[in-house]
């Protein structure tokens, strides 16, 4: 019982020292282990009346690796031994076995296995007379056959060789009833095993064995470098063999794959974008800040506008508005309400209409001399029109204001002509300007004709002719223009502090 826990504690020693086994051989492989170490025989075998003493034990294993986790082997051993008595008779032990070993599972300290096979085992003794009572009553060997099985635990050392230590047990199955186990034959040993034709172990699967990997627990697929160690060459922290987008910009925030993120879609990756909430469609810097070149508000992206005048009013799409059509965008025309087709300046007025409206206001008329009519007709040239536009949109503006139109030729010509000539061409003018500005009040205009009678030069000169037919445009109510001119030209009230009661006084 002594010798059976003193190897028992041997071989845990033994398992201990080599826990620090870091590579196994793997794939199919041929292997010896040499083994000794201490036999112990059943003590109900007399030789023959006393049990034999138990003793060292010297042996061998051979096996093929078939499957990871299936082993054939063959063993053998012998012990050399004697009577346990004074003078006691010389006995040889020796046993040999076909087995099928397994391991449960394999690890970076080695393998336990279970083997169990048929073999034979024999006792021999140089003493012819020695009998082996509870066996043969007839002097001679004893040769039986039985059943082996054994326990053991293989430490690998490297992919070459390793420490095996192992309990074995062969126990004899007589002939004459198979069932019944007569004796029990315990060997407990230690040795060396050596593969060959094996693999190195390579666990993780990097193409650095494990005894000289110094990462070796790389997931799978990732490039490493000649020590086993990963690489990630964009210092994204998704490793390389791995990493889908292998050139990150560093800093870039990445997914599993190692793809930058860009949650507002800019083109800038997150944790490079300074401005993250970026509209999308709208241009952006190398930060993935936006930019509004013409400062309109709307961003270069979206503008579909991108050089709109600043100041102009735009809309949603960073389109500028022009509300009357002029081509003047709002927020630039001065004049934002002039009637379409009128032809205006660059402030989007009337041409000439604020020259128009400030000699209104000074003298209280408007006085043509470039209203062309057909020679000795009413009928109105075409380049009479724009500046009659011009009038009429001015005087949209003043709807106040009770207006003579009024018709004036030279002195040629007879007086009646004259004065009939002058009337219908006042006429046309009036019926132009309430057809083409319909918001214009027809009670606000009449129309006069005076010929010749009231010349503002003298008519002895062809130019002086000229100035004489002309169209003028009179304020017949100037205290209301006075009233008006005042009114506009007053401050807004600044809006009160508190409002009052309905019927409070």
């Amino acid at each position: 019982m002594q010798v059976r826990v003193a190897l028992a504690l041997a071989a845990a020693a033994l398992v201990t020292v080599v826990t620090g086994a870091s590579a196994d051989p793997t794939g199919h492989y041929t292997y010896v282990a040499p083994v000794a170490g201490f036999t112990v025989f059943d003590g109900t075998m007399r030789v023959p009346s006393a049990p034999l003493k138990d003793g060292a034990y010297w042996g061998a294993r051979a096996g093929w690796q078939w499957l990871p986790w299936l082993a054939v082997e063959a063993s053998g051993g012998a012990t050399s031994t004697h009577e346990n008595a004074p003078l006691g008779a010389k006995v040889t032990y020796w046993h040999a076995a076909g087995d099928l070993a397994w391991m449960p599972w394999r690890g970076p300290v080695g393998n336990p296995f279970v083997s169990l096979g048929f073999g034979t085992a024999r006792f021999h003794s140089a003493d012819p007379n020695v009998r082996f009572s509870n066996f043969l009553d007839a002097p001679g060997d004893l040769t039986q056959g039985g059943i082996e099985g054994a326990l053991g635990w293989t430490a690998w050392i490297s992919d070459r060789w390793g420490v095996r230590v192992e309990g074995r047990d062969f126990a004899w199955l007589p002939k004459e009833k198979i069932t019944v186990v007569r004796t029990h034959t315990m060997m407990m040993s230690a040795g060396v095993t050596l593969a060959f034709g094996a693999k190195s172990r390579d666990t993780d699967g990097d193409g650095v064995r494990d005894r000289d990997d110094q990462c070796p627990l790389t997931p799978h697929g990732a490039v490493v470098d000649a020590r086993g160690c990963p690489k990630d060459a964009d210092s994204d922290g998704v490793l390389d063999g791995l990493d889908q987008c292998a050139a990150t910009p560093t800093g870039a925030r990445v997914d599993v794959k190692g793809c930058p993120t860009d949650a507002d879609g800019d083109g800038v990756p997150d944790g490079l974008d300074d401005c993250a909430d970026t509209p999308k469609g709208a241009t952006v810097d190398a930060k993935g800040c936006t930019s509004d070149s013409d400062g309109d508000g709307v961003l270069d992206g979206l503008d579909q506008c991108p050089d709109t005048p600043k100041g102009a009013k735009i809309d949603a799409h960073g389109c500028p508005i022009d509300s009357d059509g002029d081509g003047v965008p709002d927020g630039l025309d001065r004049c934002p309400d002039t009637a379409g087709g009128v032809k205006v300046d660059s402030l989007g007025c009337p041409v000439g209409q604020k020259e128009r409206e400030q000699e209104l206001l000074d003298t209280g008329r408007i006085r043509l001399q470039n209203v062309q009519f057909q020679t000795g007709k009413a009928d109105l040239l075409p380049e009479s029109l724009p500046v009659l536009d011009a009038v009429g949109d001015l005087l949209m503006r003043w709807p106040a204001l009770q207006i003579e139109i009024s018709g004036h030729t030279d002195s040629k010509g007879k007086p009646a002509a004259n004065l009939k000539l002058s009337q219908a061409r006042a006429d046309a003018v009036r019926t132009y300007l309430l057809q083409r500005f319909p918001k214009l009040s027809p009670a606000q205009f009449t129309a006069k004709g005076y010929g010749a009678t009231r010349p503002v030069v003298p008519n002895d000169t062809e130019a002086g002719r000229a100035v004489n037919r002309r169209v003028e445009f009179l304020v017949l109510n100037r205290g209301v223009l006075q009233q008006e001119i005042e009114k506009r030209s007053k401050p807004a009230a600044a809006p009160s502090d508190s409002t009052q009661a309905p019927g409070s006084n």
